[in-house]
């Protein structure tokens, strides 16, 4: 058994937890299912753009002569800069939902 102990305060929303308190539910099949195939779909995002990144990164370490602007080579820069701090993020984000969902031992 599995159970889920992410923690709602660090999104700011408490609000679900009144009325409800600690009370423990089922994560039931069809819902299950449908999480099973929207984390499929991230993995197969992640994917394309591990294959993008390694694409790029054989242009760049290429013999090829890349020219622009300075200006697109900034906003290059910047583009750049803005995929690393997503997947900072996103990666952040996986961690704690890695550490939020824990083994438990079936007790009776």
């Amino acid at each position: 058994m599995w159970e889920v102990i992410a923690d709602h305060k660090e999104y700011g929303i408490e609000v679900l937890e009144e009325g409800i308190a600690d009370r423990q539910l089922a994560f039931e099949e069809q819902e299950r299912t449908k999480w099973a195939e929207e984390i499929g779909t991230f993995a197969i995002k992640m994917s394309s753009l591990a294959e993008k990144a390694k694409q790029l990164q054989q242009l760049f370490i290429s013999e090829d002569q890349i020219i622009g602007t300075p200006a697109s080579l900034k906003t290059l820069k910047v583009q750049m800069f803005k995929i690393n701090d997503a997947m900072t993020t996103v990666l952040e984000v996986a961690q704690k939902i890695e550490e939020g969902i824990i083994k438990k031992n079936n007790q009776k």
